[in-house]
Parts: structure tokens; C-alpha cells; sequence
């Protein structure tokens, strides 16, 4: 059963979030993901660690394993893209929530859900290009992807990355995993790491905290 609200606080944080001019937080060092598109087998155990860890029932999924396939016989191809919250460097959400409950940390960079003061009106959902807030009907309230702040605060990695059998997905730095200098068994020594896939909302919206291993039929025209 969903948390009582406790109205007044919420009534607090929308006065104070209208008093407030909007500056985007800039982090000491952003954390993000990188994923392997051409290795990754779709076993979906990221997805599966991820809603064990968050008790999510069926349908909402904070991380997405989605399968790319197209072609025609002989000329046939098939790969994975794995994305979640991409902890973005300028969020979108961020500043369309009326009660401030969005927030960036500034340490690494991670964008999180303060529960107590969503209010469910889904205009974060609404504003992401990528998908990642999602709504609870139960709780009435959105929730997404924390990078398991809980986890990294502990010197762990998130319950997805663990969860990875082939190594494919990893979380860092993301300006060593832009360039390859972040230690990742995510991206081979010759291999390079792309900010775009095919069919992917374009980075510049928000400077996503994300990079792939490309498919070779997942690559922009850009990156050939």
C-alpha cells in the first residue's frame, strides 16, 4: 500500500521550488554506463537483478534490454541495446518536476527520486527522451534507475552490472569510458566506444551518461 503524504511538506517544497531559479548541478565526477551491443546475448538478467532489487512487479522495468533485428536472407543481423536513467549531464527531467523531489548529486553526478515528494504528476515521464521514469500505479508515483546509489556508496557496483554474465554492461566514469581508459572488460583495447545507436534520441538534448560497443548495423552514419 502506498505511503501516506504528508501534504504539507509537499506544499513546502512546490513554494520553495517556484522561489527558486533552476541551475543545473555540475558534478565533481559523472558516473555512466557502458554497454557492448555486438556481445550482449539478451539473457535479461540485468533487467531481472534490477527489479529484484528495486521490488518491482510486473511491467515497470527501470532497465531495458531491447532486441534490434532486420534484414533479409542471407544479409541478416540481430543485436541488443541495454539502456536505464542515463544520469544525464542536464537532465530533462529535472526541472520539469513541480516539487523539486528530481535531484542530481553533485559528488557523481547520479539522479535520483526523493518518493516522499512525488506527487505522480508524470511530467518527468513526459519529458525524458529516453524512457526512464516510470510510474508506479500502485504507489501513484513516478520511480527510476538510482545507478543502486545505496551500492556505489559502498564501493560496489549496481545489481545489473553484478548480474552480467558476459561482462557486457559496466558502470565508471563516463569521460574514461568515452575514451577507453576506464578498465572494463564492457570494451575491448581496439574497440570504440560510440555516445549514439540507430533509432536512439540524439545526445545533445541532455548529454547522456551512457556509451556503446556498437553493431555494425546499429551505427551511425557519423561513426562509419
Amino acid at each position: 500500500m502506498a505511503a501516506t503524504k504528508d501534504k504539507a511538506k509537499i506544499k513546502t517544497a512546490i513554494q520553495r521550488r517556484k522561489e527558486t531559479r533552476y541551475e543545473p548541478v555540475v558534478a565533481q565526477e559523472q558516473l555512466g554506463f557502458i554497454h557492448h551491443n555486438v556481445d550482449c546475448i539478451g539473457c535479461r538478467a540485468c533487467e531481472i537483478a534490477c527489479k529484484d532489487k528495486n521490488g518491482l512487479a510486473p511491467g515497470p522495468r527501470f532497465r531495458r534490454v531491447m532486441y534490434i533485428e532486420g534484414g533479409t536472407y542471407p544479409d541478416v543481423y540481430a543485436y541488443k541495446v541495454n539502456m536505464s536513467c542515463n544520469h544525464c549531464e542536464n537532465p530533462a527531467c529535472l526541472p520539469t518536476c513541480p516539487t523539486g523531489a528530481i535531484w542530481k548529486r553533485e559528488k557523481d553526478g547520479i539522479v535520483d527520486i526523493d518518493s516522499t515528494l512525488c506527487i505522480g504528476c508524470r511530467r518527468c515521464e513526459a519529458a525524458c527522451p529516453y524512457g526512464a521514469p516510470q510510474f508506479d500505479p500502485v504507489e501513484k508515483i513516478v520511480k527510476k534507475c538510482n545507478l543502486c546509489v545505496d551500492e556505489i556508496e559502498a564501493g560496489r557496483k549496481p545489481y545489473c552490472v553484478m548480474a552480467c554474465m558476459m561482462r557486457v554492461l559496466d558502470v565508471g566514469p563516463i569521460d574514461q569510458l568515452r575514451t577507453n581508459e576506464y578498465p572494463t572488460k564492457a570494451i575491448g583495447a581496439n574497440e570504440t566506444a560510440v555516445r549514439q545507436v540507430k533509432n536512439m534520441a540524439d545526445p545533445e538534448l541532455t548529454n547522456p551518461s551512457i556509451v556503446f560497443v556498437p553493431h555494425s548495423k546499429g551505427k551511425m552514419e557519423s561513426d562509419s
